[in-house]
């Protein structure tokens, strides 16, 4: 029996081995792979056997509390007013207002309400415009194994539809709503959308996660929001690879970013590209004929500009800009 023993050990030994290389890339079936943390972008192992806790997903899912809506505006800039779902005393003694575009955002893996992408973007859209930003806090279940949070993507997002269309009840607007999530967040921007209808007006998902979500019909797609578009900045490695919005956005040819020597630094690009796009709406990127040719650098189309915070852009198709290596690009 001792030679049998040894022989589990050595099987488990050559799988973890498998993909140990930070540097290779997921593949569909793959059990072991590399992600960042949203938080810290450190690479984690991941091992897509790992126990799926859903008994922590039920628990947390069914207490609408556990999910944080931190509210910014112009007014508060850096202290959040915290709204709470079904307490409409949360939203009258806050600064949200009603008749100004209300903006979501949504952090990935390890992730959490004070994260750098957040602190970027919230400052970018409240720089750009006299809107509201609420940030979604998700961490405490976006904080446990990837194939846990992962699993609890579409939950989570289902009830921050069902936060959308209750702020809708008290006299917001789905035209004027702007949902934005980046990696896991930007499946679980989709998620919300689709819980409300598809009626909130733009969507945008900046590198969405690509592990274990090819075959997922939990996945953003562009049925989501009256407009869709994602910004696919490291499809080799983290990100989703193939179109799935209304607008596909490949900068670079949406692999490797310019400046970067890790690729979880083109993975979280993608939020630097929104925050800069926000604020001088200056990547205008040529349409493509395909995404052969994106990839390639043969796009010669019309020009639309990718990111910003204009809610009334309807431009589809497969798109590619050329950035420089540091900010603004």
């Amino acid at each position: 029996m001792k030679w049998l023993t040894l022989l589990f050990v050595a099987i488990a030994v050559c799988s973890a081995s498998v993909i140990k290389d930070p540097n290779e890339g997921y593949k569909e079936g793959d059990r072991y792979f590399y992600f960042p943390g949203d938080g810290d972008g450190i690479l984690h192992l991941v091992d897509t056997h790992e126990p799926v806790d859903e008994d922590f997903i039920r628990d947390y899912v069914r207490n609408s509390d556990n999910n944080g809506y931190w509210l910014f505006t112009r007014a508060n800039p850096t202290t959040a007013d915290i709204l709470l779902l079904g307490d409409v005393n949360s939203v009258i003694s806050s600064n949200l207002m009603f008749d100004k575009n209300i903006v979501f955002l949504a952090h990935g893996w390890n992730g959490r309400g004070g994260n750098t992408m957040n602190i970027l973007l919230t400052r970018a859209f409240l720089e750009d415009n006299d809107v509201n930003v609420i940030v979604l806090d998700w961490s405490r279940l976006a904080n446990r194994n990837y194939v846990t949070a992962k699993n609890g993507v579409p939950a989570v997002g289902r009830g921050l539809g069902q936060f959308i269309s209750w702020l809708v009840s008290l006299g917001a607007s789905y035209d004027k709503m702007h949902l934005v999530g980046f990696s896991l967040g930007g499946h679980l921007v989709g998620s919300a959308g689709r819980e409300t209808g598809s009626l909130v007006r733009r969507i945008t998902a900046l590198d969405p996660a690509g592990p274990l979500w090819g075959r997922d019909r939990d996945r953003i797609v562009e049925t989501d929001g009256q407009y869709v578009e994602v910004m696919h900045t490291n499809t080799a490695m983290y990100g989703f690879s193939d179109p799935c919005g209304d607008a596909d956005f490949y900068p670079n040819g949406g692999s490797s970013m310019p400046g970067c020597i890790l690729n979880s630094c083109s993975h979280s690009l993608a939020y630097d590209y929104m925050a800069s796009s926000i604020r001088h709406n200056h990547l205008l990127a040529n349409e493509c004929d395909s995404l052969r040719d994106a990839t390639r650098n043969r796009c010669n189309g019309e020009l639309n500009p990718m990111g910003n915070s204009d809610l009334l852009k309807t431009r589809s198709g497969i798109f590619r800009v050329n950035t420089e290596r540091r900010y603004p690009f």
